[in-house]
């Protein structure tokens, strides 16, 4: 029997990416929105502080994950409609590179969204003779959160970039989504360099967020075509 086609994904699966890059990007920008970011991260005591301070900070961090887990769903299927038009080279490439950054920011979140809570709560709750001890160790948990964000954003950023040069050979996407997506992951790619450097730096921000919302847009504009091609004539799918 022959394979119903949307591009190459069936349309069931096309929907099923579609929702996920949707809703994944909204539970992604949710956790961001609900994460406390007025204190200077570069400036450990100012954070911890804000961060023992904040009741939804473990929330905020599996929601963000959530989102990432619905995204890296979209993605695969993306890179398994690529195997049959880019290539599977393109497609083993993305698909190892996405869930590479799943396994890095499960591990992420479990030190920064919960370990570091509870280290930073220990630390807020300790008595006087104690807390420069608590703070210490906040603070080594804290730079294994820094290794694990830099590592997250050069492997995501190197994953959006091979997208987007699949993105690019494919005719069944724009092309504007696969330069839109070279452009983010090597934006990505740059703060997770600087951030290994410079840690939470203004300049590791300044790149990191912007980079960050571009890869959001490019998310949902993946999710937008993948939608829009189930309700195309057969004629027009491919």
């Amino acid at each position: 029997m022959k394979r119903p086609m949307l591009g190459t994904l069936s349309r069931n699966e096309s929907r099923t990416g579609a929702a996920c890059a949707v809703a994944g990007s909204a539970l992604l920008f949710i956790g961001t929105v609900l994460h406390p970011m007025k204190a200077d991260p570069n400036d450990p005591v100012a954070a911890f502080t804000e961060y023992a301070a904040d009741h939804l900070w473990i929330a905020s961090h599996l929601t963000q994950l959530a989102g990432v887990a619905l995204i890296v769903v979209a993605l695969l299927l993306i890179a398994d409609e690529l195997e049959l038009t880019a290539g599977r080279g393109w497609a083993v490439i993305a698909s190892g590179g996405v869930l590479t950054s799943l396994a890095v920011a499960i591990a992420l979140q479990a030190v920064d969204g919960i370990a570091l809570k509870r280290m930073v709560d220990a630390w807020a709750a300790a008595p006087a003779s104690q807390r420069d001890a608590a703070f210490q160790a906040a603070f080594a948990v804290r730079q294994i959160e820094i290794g694990l964000a830099s590592t997250l954003c050069i492997t995501l950023g190197v994953t959006a970039a091979v997208y987007g040069a699949a993105l690019w050979l494919d005719s069944a996407y724009p092309k504007w989504t696969g330069a839109l997506a070279v452009s983010a992951g090597v934006l990505t790619s740059v703060a997770g360099v600087v951030i290994a450097y410079t840690g939470f730096s203004s300049l590791a921000m300044a790149i990191n967020m912007p980079a960050n919302c571009v890869l959001l847009v490019w998310m949902l504009a993946l999710g937008v075509r993948m939608w829009r091609s189930t309700t195309e004539p057969d004629h027009e799918r491919g």
